[in-house]
């Protein structure tokens, strides 16, 4: 027991001082925490409950999904009927039709019927484990040949857009230089998003709602202008409004629904100025895919009008002068520099699978987030004194080595979840307070255990040595328990049960260090120096 080296009361004692070090930044106000060098500048966040912020709840158009994935499977449907080996292996289909949300179109030659239907079956997936595929394919009049898409492809389909959209939201949030956001999905085609200490959710409304998908098409040149305004458009075409604002008069434009470069290409947005109006622009750069298909089109169709669409409505339509080489484009409107930027960002960060609207918004004001911190102190302090004073009248000397690894416990863990830019929430203040009470559970052990040692007639050092040895079992043995329990909580839970789970870990792990460790050090440095003969414990 006494036998305890010097280089480790040096290590333990250099990690209880980073722990106090590090736990300050939490509680200095802005300005001061703003000042301190960048090594320094990591505190615990707080949460929507505890800062204020917003809450928003974001519903999936899946009418919306349903008729991206049809587009999809309409282009996938073109690109297989196109051969590997040239316009040979080519087959050569009739005019392929998209009504009732079903792909139709007919086989000119009829030999060429099964080995359309295996291209096809290729491109098409098992939905999950259900057994069945995602579209199916029926021939139909011999030659005709329909796709329908299957009640599990389209639940597969939302599950998956759902989990790619709460992932492009998580960029987007964070593109704006908030932290520790929750975002979450709530059911089927719903996402929570709560951002701490943003007040005003206007603009993260507009910059999560925009389904940035961006396309590049090409202006149909065949349209009458008249006929256009009547609704009647030359077969595979379409007409697309102007976004508000755009246009220069013209109110919409005829495109072909063929897209030729799409915003899945993109490798980069940035907002930037046009270098003769010096308005606020969209700089743009495809990946190499992109930049071919780019410079290709462009030096196919000079002279000719290229449209910029994004969440289908043009933004621009200018002529293509010469071919567009290296890949980058510009993307100009009617733009502020702040909603160029949130554009950018947008684009960074994908395209949402599918179009979300806000159902429901909720504001929580700092008042009430310091009305809940004001009571979680008060409960933290009246915790953490009703133990300091229960374990000195109870234990004394040891009782007191008690107190002083409970305080090194508290700053350990604040650190430590600054460390971690981890958020505190009111769980996790439940789970602080709940540490705080646990934490000297290994020192009644320990006690306890040192008691019954003394009273079977051990020596002082004896009975310490192995009231520590014995009860350190004990103690590994239930905090285990604890983790793995905890563990399930993060693994299963969401948000707040999340916050619970990580404080709760953090604090067994250090509890147990703080309690078994840092006391038997104390408890070492005291038998050393004073050689007692005898213990009231």
């Amino acid at each position: 027991m006494l036998d305890f080296p010097r280089w480790k009361t040096i290590s333990i004692s250099i990690i209880l001082l980073l722990g106090v070090l590090f736990s300050i930044p939490s509680f200095l106000p802005e300005k001061t925490f703003n000042s301190l060098p960048s090594f320094m500048q990591a505190k615990v966040n707080l949460g929507l409950d505890l800062a204020g912020g917003s809450h928003l709840l974001l519903e999936a158009d899946i009418d919306d999904l349903r008729t991206t994935q049809l587009t999809s499977m309409e282009k996938t449907v073109r690109a297989a009927m196109n051969g590997e080996r040239g316009p040979d292996d080519d087959i050569a289909i009739g005019e392929l039709s998209t009504d009732g949300g079903r792909i139709s179109f007919l086989v000119r030659n009829q030999a060429q019927l099964d080995d359309a239907r295996d291209r096809l079956f290729s491109q098409t997936q098992g939905a999950a484990l259900t057994g069945q595929r995602d579209w199916n394919i029926d021939i139909v009049d011999t030659t005709r040949i329909v796709m329908t898409p299957t009640s599990a492809g389209q639940t597969q389909a939302v599950a998956d857009a759902m989990d790619s959209a709460r992932d492009i939201i998580d960029k987007r949030v964070n593109a704006l230089g908030t932290r520790e956001p929750t975002i979450i999905r709530q059911g089927n085609d719903r996402v929570v998003v709560q951002v701490p200490g943003l007040q005003d959710p206007a603009a993260l409304k507009e910059l999560i709602g925009k389904t940035a998908r961006l396309e590049f098409r090409m202006v149909d040149p065949n349209a009458d202008p008249a006929e256009a305004a009547a609704g009647r458009v030359p077969v595979g075409s379409e007409i697309v409004p102007y976004a508000e604002g755009e246009g220069s008069g013209a109110t919409f434009e005829v495109l072909r629904r063929q897209v030729m470069i799409s915003g899945e290409q993109l490798i980069n947005a940035r907002q930037s100025y046009d270098p003769q109006s010096n308005e606020p622009v969209v700089s743009i750069s495809f990946d190499s895919g992109g930049s071919s298909t780019f410079a290709k089109v462009t030096a196919q169709n000079v002279g000719k009008r290229f449209a910029m669409v994004l969440d289908g409505k043009v933004l621009s339509a200018p002529s293509i002068n010469e071919p567009i080489l290296g890949g980058s484009a510009q993307i100009s409107g009617s733009f502020t520099v702040a909603s160029a930027n949130a554009l950018a960002i947008s684009l960074r960060s994908g395209a949402l699978p599918v179009k979300m609207a806000v159902v429901e918004e909720r504001t929580v004001t700092p008042e009430l987030g310091a009305d809940s911190i004001r009571k979680g102190a008060i409960a933290g302090i009246i915790a953490t004194v009703a133990v300091l004073v229960f374990m000195i009248i109870v234990y004394g000397r040891f009782g007191i080595y008690a107190n002083i690894a409970l305080m090194f416990n508290i700053a350990l863990i604040i650190a430590i979840m600054a460390a971690f830019n981890a958020t505190l929430t009111l769980p996790g203040i439940a789970g602080f307070v709940l540490t705080i009470g646990a934490a000297v559970d290994a020192n009644v052990l320990i006690n306890e255990r040192i008691r019954e040692e003394l009273k079977r007639g051990r020596r002082v050092f004896q009975a310490i040595d192995v009231g520590y040895s014995e009860a350190s079992r004990a103690i590994f043995d239930a905090n285990i328990t604890n983790v793995i329990a905890a563990g399930l909580m993060f693994w299963f839970g969401s948000g707040p049960i999340k916050g619970f789970a990580v404080v709760l870990t953090i604090g067994i792990i250090t509890s147990v260090f703080t309690a078994v460790t840092v006391t038997r050090m104390f408890a070492a440095g005291w038998l050393r120096n004073s050689r007692p003969t005898s213990l009231n414990i």
